[in-house]
């Protein structure tokens, strides 16, 4: 891949409505959440918080953005069907074990591989 897609960060935007109302249909309560070239969070971000979304945003460039949102899904799903409570279904999420995993790394998106998710499948 393009090494000028390691520079691209998401437009944060802080104090946002978005995330609260997410939350009335996730199973978890939002605080910040990644979606196309937005971050959301419903307070001041913490460069963790930050980490975090932006590992997702890096995960949505390298799917495409809309193949992301759909494995997102899909993951999602298979843990339920798994017997997994929402909240567990969403944490086993392979997106999601990758950027809990590297939240607290600050050099990890300068040198995270290129889907890097797939090894959390």
């Amino acid at each position: 891949m393009l090494k000028w897609l390691r520079s691209l960060k998401p437009i944060m935007i802080e104090n946002s409505k978005v995330p609260v109302i997410l939350s009335y249909v996730a199973p978890i309560e939002i605080w910040a959440i990644a979606f196309g070239p937005f971050v959301w969070c419903r307070g001041v971000m913490s460069d963790v918080v930050k980490r975090h979304e932006r590992i997702h945003f890096a995960q949505q460039i390298e799917c495409l953005f809309v193949f992301q949102w759909l494995l997102y899904l899909a993951f999602y799903l298979k843990g339920l069907v798994l017997g997994k409570k929402g909240a567990d279904a969403y944490r086993s999420n392979a997106f999601e074990v990758e950027a809990y995993t590297h939240e607290l790394d600050e050099n990890y998106l300068e040198n995270r591989p290129f889907y890097n998710w797939v090894n959390y499948l």
